[in-house]
């Protein structure tokens, strides 16, 4: 189990973060879209802060010896899903800037070709 000095640590560090995911979701700096991920991390480690019991059976049920290191893996499951949720979105927009700067190559191909036709008497 965490010891209460730890719990303090996290429900505070928590307080922190949430603080500062609605910040930047209210500043219109982060999309609820992604702000999901982050939202569902937060909800997690509110969970086994308030709830500490649930680490050590937690830990027990995947193999985890030590409830500490159970949640790291917590912790870094949830940081994974979040890269993968970006990874995915950045992939996304790297196709959309390709296909625009292709598009907008040809439209100033087109453009250069009707003003030559339109400088020649």
């Amino acid at each position: 189990m965490l010891s209460k000095n730890a719990q303090i640590v996290m429900l505070i560090a928590l307080a922190v973060y949430t603080a500062v995911l609605f910040l930047l979701l209210r500043q219109k700096r982060l999309t609820l879209r992604y702000a999901l991920l982050w939202i569902f991390s937060d909800i997690l480690m509110l969970v086994l802060a308030v709830f500490p019991r649930i680490l050590p059976w937690f830990a027990g049920l995947v193999g985890i010896y030590d409830h500490t290191n159970a949640l790291f893996a917590t912790v870094i499951f949830c940081l994974i899903l979040i890269q993968m949720a970006l990874t995915s979105a950045i992939s996304g927009l790297s196709e959309k800037v390709k296909t625009m700067a292709q598009t907008n190559a040809l439209l100033e191909k087109r453009l250069r070709e009707l003003e030559e036709r339109e400088s020649k008497p």
